[in-house]
């Protein structure tokens, strides 16, 4: 697999607070500009890989609203942030084995509505009903993800000593390559006094801790690689590929809130791809929150458990360090589209399309997705190189 295929087309709508038009109309113009990206006619794709976001918006018809008669490869996934990168290996693994010559990975979602406070979108407009012990969760106050991964920044905290700059640091160097990426939602200079300004969510989480929420939608489309060299684009070749999924169910030594499955996954897609963490030039880090980026920077062990918090507030991770990361402004400050916001920022950087954001050494991109608490997992090394 290492090498074996590509993605060829990366089709982006306008993100961010888009009223008036639903995740099915996205997912179309998405999946439309990535055909034309790739110099492709919708005669051409013959898979098509779904992924709904919160408000489960697109599914299946979305083959009627494409207006695509036959497909050989097609199904709808969700393991939450990580089904972006699994996608993409789907994809990868159909048409290296012939099942598909060119497929297509869509995500789409339109939580954002006008006069609603943007936190409704994942919480208390559409809270899930829970039952039995299960009801005690939002007694306490645990509506929608925020809660759990506070608690579990707060726990990392505890242990480690990890302290409120370094979580604020990852904002401000996040922040620091959105300055430079047109898309970017949140394009203003931010500092660590006016991170530590911001409103309060749940401690240890400011505002600015937080993704974004946005409308929006974003195909990508995968194919071999030698039909890839044939097309419009720059191929960006996948490298490696893996998933992994843990569950600590509350009651083993398992702590899924301080060692996520990143660990399990990072190992495979490195053995596929023949690389080690020393080949990484670029990573595009799930960024749900500002914790999550520094769980998995020691997750994939570029420093040790426990230090990933001096290690991110060294400046390693901005415009300038050793390890640029999140180089469009991630879903902190660009856009949220789930796993799919880093897998466009590792396309646009492995085509040398950046602009002003563009990094010189593109070689091996690292890309992560996280979903549950930190429960699923998916990892895809891309690269401007095949082998």
């Amino acid at each position: 697999m290492n090498g074996a295929t590509a993605i060829c087309g990366l089709g982006l709508t306008e993100m961010g607070r888009v009223y008036e038009r639903t995740a099915t109309d996205f997912a179309v113009e998405a999946t439309l500009l990535a055909l034309d990206d790739a110099g492709l006619e919708k005669a051409d794709l013959d898979g098509l890989l779904i992924n709904a976001g919160i408000t489960q918006g697109i599914d299946l018809s979305l083959v009627a609203a494409l207006g695509i008669p036959r497909l050989n490869v097609l199904t709808q996934m969700n393991a939450w942030g990580s089904s972006a990168g699994q996608m993409v290996g789907y994809a990868a693994m159909a048409v290296a084995n012939g099942l598909a010559n060119h497929v297509a990975c869509v995500f789409a979602d339109a939580p954002l509505v006008p006069g609603e406070a943007t936190g409704k979108a994942y919480a208390g407009g559409r809270r899930r009903v829970r039952g039995g012990m299960g009801s005690l969760y939002p007694l306490y106050g645990y509506f929608g993800a925020i809660p759990f991964y506070a608690m579990s920044a707060r726990r990392h905290m505890d242990l480690y000593g990890t302290t409120q700059d370094q979580l604020g640091a990852v904002a401000v160097q996040t922040r620091a390559w959105a300055e430079h990426s047109p898309r970017a939602t949140k394009r203003e200079p931010l500092t660590l006094d006016q991170y530590h300004a911001s409103p309060w969510v749940v401690e240890p989480f400011h505002v600015l801790d937080c993704c974004l929420v946005s409308n929006g939608g974003v195909c990508i489309i995968v194919t071999t690689a030698e039909r890839a060299r044939s097309l419009r684009q720059p191929p960006v070749y996948v490298r490696g590929l893996a998933q992994a999924h843990q569950f600590d169910l509350a009651r083993t030594e398992l702590d899924s809130s301080t060692e996520g499955a990143g660990a399990v996954s990072a190992r495979t897609a490195f053995a596929m791809a023949d690389a080690t963490l020393d080949d990484v030039t670029i990573c595009e880090l799930y960024d749900c929150y500002t914790y999550t980026v520094i769980s998995t920077l020691e997750d994939y062990g570029f420093c040790k458990r426990g230090e990933g918090g001096p290690f991110v507030e060294s400046g390693v991770l901005g415009p300038g360090g050793s390890l640029p990361t999140n180089t469009g402004g991630g879903e902190l400050s660009a856009y949220y589209m789930w796993g799919m916001t880093p897998i466009s920022e590792a396309v646009i950087q492995g085509r040398s399309q950046g602009g002003a954001r563009q990094v010189e050494a593109n070689d091996l991109i690292l890309v992560t997705g996280n979903g549950g608490m930190f429960n699923h997992h998916a990892t895809l090394l891309l690269s401007p190189t095949a082998s």
